[in-house]
């Protein structure tokens, strides 16, 4: 195919504010990881699909969950209105600080 351009597990975008390394970030409707910090406007590069360890809200989360994107820079279990991203792979109770959560890739 010549307009291949990558396999997309991780993809290079325009930062839309400061990030450090490791943090999920929605962009869109396509939730990543950050692969490495980055200035507003400067190159970032999200992973969209793995395994990571993440931030979580105050909440219990069972193996299989679904997880959502939930804000500043946290994730949490199923909720109204929050974009479904991924599902945890290990379970947490509170007031543990972050749960293991493969990505789904694409929304």
């Amino acid at each position: 195919m010549r307009n291949y351009l990558q396999k997309g597990e991780n993809i290079n975008i325009p930062a839309p504010a400061d990030r450090v390394s490791g943090a999920p970030i929605l962009v869109g409707s396509q939730l990543g990881i950050t692969a490495w910090a980055a200035k507003t406007c400067s190159d970032l590069n999200l992973g969209t699909v793995g395994v990571s360890t993440l931030p979580k809200v105050a909440l219990n989360i069972a193996i299989g969950d679904g997880l959502h994107f939930r804000g500043s820079n946290r994730v949490g279990q199923h909720s109204a209105g929050k974009t479904l991203f991924g599902m945890a792979v290990t379970a947490t109770v509170n007031p543990s600080g972050t749960v293991d959560a493969r990505l789904n890739g694409i929304l």
